[in-house]
């Protein structure tokens, strides 16, 4: 009764940062997965996410500038809101996010990975309010396909109190080098997930052939398609696996070293 109580008493915000520029790719989320259908990256990810009972609502955080202008018109296809925010302050637009819609929490994920282990999701939001944490990382996990829940006041106490490097896409930075102060988990995942050889992530052309490979192959699960079974499907394909191969060891070092490490517990 208490955790139902408590559920009621707490709001999870998924909190997607959205702009267009990108050294290696331009307009990463407006790629699209399927051509013919014009179904984009950012449109299969917030349908997943509306897949999904606990995410009570998706606000897109828009970077300011006239390249980002499209993304309204994204919110305005799905029926869901957003806010303008820094381009460079990645972390004060999540903060507006949660703001703009009252949630105690953000449910943090990339938007240039349409991928998403969705099926993990409502065992780790409700562990992290059962043991009233301030983040869990499910992170160990094919690259683009984790996720993060981070409640709303430690983002708010990482902006205030931490440096520039804290405020850029590294949104929980300062609470991983500060977890003294702060009420972490890890989840651990599955080894079958652990699979530091693949991306699901569009970063580069190449990433993008990928993704539109899975998407076709597994048309019919659309938005929720299983990452078990994209991995047994990439198993089966050394083209597209070799394709992206040299990009796999691309993943943030900063978050790789704290799984590694053990440092996020």
């Amino acid at each position: 009764m208490g955790l139902i109580k408590h559920l009621r008493t707490r709001k999870l915000v998924a909190a997607l940062a959205c702009r267009n520029r990108g050294a290696r790719l331009y307009g990463k989320p407006l790629q699209n997965l399927d051509v013919q259908e014009g179904i984009r990256i950012i449109d299969n990810l917030v349908l997943c996410l509306k897949s999904i009972p606990v995410i009570d609502e998706i606000v897109l955080g828009i970077s300011e500038g006239d390249d980002n202008l499209i993304f309204k018109t994204v919110a305005a296809k799905h029926h869901i809101s957003f806010i303008v925010g820094d381009e460079i302050d990645v972390l004060s637009r999540l903060i507006q996010c949660a703001k703009s819609v009252s949630a105690t929490d953000v449910f943090r994920v990339t938007t240039e990975s349409p991928f998403l282990c969705f099926d993990h999701v409502d065992v780790a939001w409700r562990e992290h309010l059962r043991d009233n944490r301030d983040a869990t990382f499910f992170w160990d996990t094919v690259d683009g396909t984790g996720f993060e829940i981070l409640s709303a006041e430690a983002l708010e106490i990482s902006h205030r109190e931490g440096l520039a490097r804290h405020r850029s896409e590294l949104c929980s930075l300062f609470i991983r080098e500060n977890l003294h102060r702060f009420v972490t988990f890890r989840v651990e995942t599955p080894d079958v997930l652990r699979r530091s050889d693949l991306r699901l992530t569009v970063d580069y052309p190449e990433d993008l052939v990928v993704c539109r490979a899975v998407f076709d192959a597994f048309r019919q699960q659309v938005p929720r398609i299983n990452v078990v079974e994209i991995i047994a499907f990439l198993d089966r394909r050394e083209d597209l696996k070799h394709l992206v191969s040299s990009f796999c060891q691309d993943r943030s070092k900063v978050f790789v070293a704290a799984i590694n490490d053990g440092v996020v517990k």
